[in-house]
């Protein structure tokens, strides 16, 4: 199979059918064998009734229901899971993302061995103030804590060699971060194209201002991840050893001083600098803790999927 077309979706039922007819007349014109996944992420319209139909009009639809609404990493998740094609692609169900784009974004990863292309919405409809201008600047902190030289990490129309699906875990809101996820996972060659931008047609974005916020704090946490997720007591062992030896020191330093030096001196709990040491060695000795936790949580967590499904089309 050339493409599996993976879509998440929540509440689209006016897009759906003409989605649908758009994608299948490129899969046509380029005699591309093909599948399209569509994710239902707790739709509480007629979303899935549609796909339904879909599946019975046209053998190459799949589809997935989640029970509820648990978010488009998880959505993706899942139809990275099911994805059979030798390339992936992931598009919103919005309009906003065409289909016209699928052959070049195919070409990229079969002709030019990109494990990963990403779209550029070069040009957007989107409100100025409100998105676009937090979208520049939550593109460039992403470039330069990730090192992925994107201009448009947050565009929902990519193209993944299927190798590169199967082998990272989107969880959490890190469907932002697919690609910083490819390359940690040995990914290098990935790859960015100039996408049209739609003006959305129907209904109204499922993402508001708050997704800005949300995206900086996942940001830190990939940064993290990227560097220490695999070996925590790397960060919070160093920390913590370095603290508590700072505080031995201050500690053997009062000692050595009330032994042999002041030895009529002020007792060693009336000077502030005790309280600095003990408070030191502590912190340090929770860093340590706090990183051999981790190591520990690492070796026996439990991969639980982190959403429950309630129908599949197959």
């Amino acid at each position: 199979m050339n493409l599996s077309i993976v879509i998440p979706l929540l509440n689209e039922e006016e897009s759906l059918q003409e989605l649908h007819n758009w994608i299948v007349l490129v899969m046509k014109s380029n005699n591309f064998s093909y599948e399209i996944i569509f994710i239902d992420d707790g739709s509480t319209d007629q979303s899935w009734a549609i796909i339904e139909n879909l599946a019975l009009e046209n053998p190459n639809v799949k589809g997935i229901h989640f029970l509820t609404n648990f978010g488009k990493s998880q959505a993706l998740h899942a139809g990275f899971a099911k994805a059979n094609g030798d390339v992936v692609i992931t598009m919103d169900a919005d309009l906003q993302d065409s289909p016209d784009e699928i052959p070049g974004l195919y070409q990229m990863i079969t002709n030019q061995q990109f494990d990963l292309v990403s779209g550029w919405k070069k040009k957007r409809y989107d409100a100025v103030v409100t998105k676009n201008w937090p979208s520049k600047l939550f593109n460039w902190a992403a470039r330069r804590t990730s090192g992925v030289s994107l201009n448009d990490f947050n565009c929902g129309l990519k193209a993944y060699k299927n190798i590169v699906v199967k082998n990272i875990e989107v969880s959490g809101e890190m469907h932002r971060y697919i690609p910083v996820l490819a390359k940690n996972a040995g990914f290098i060659k990935i790859g960015e194209k100039v996408v049209k931008h739609q003006a959305r047609k129907y209904g109204e974005t499922k993402f508001g201002m708050n997704r800005f916020i949300n995206g900086f704090l996942d940001l830190i946490t990939i940064w993290f991840l990227s560097r220490f997720g695999k070996r925590p007591m790397h960060l919070f062992g160093a920390l913590g050893s370095i603290m508590f030896l700072i505080g031995l020191v201050l500690s053997f330093s009062l000692g050595f001083d009330k032994l042999f030096i002041n030895t009529s001196g002020r007792l060693i709990t009336e000077k502030p600098i005790f309280y600095i040491a003990l408070a030191t060695m502590i912190i340090g000795t929770q860093l340590f803790l706090a990183g051999f936790l981790g190591e520990i949580i690492l070796r026996t967590k439990n991969n639980e999927t982190r959403y429950k499904i309630d129908k599949e089309i197959v």
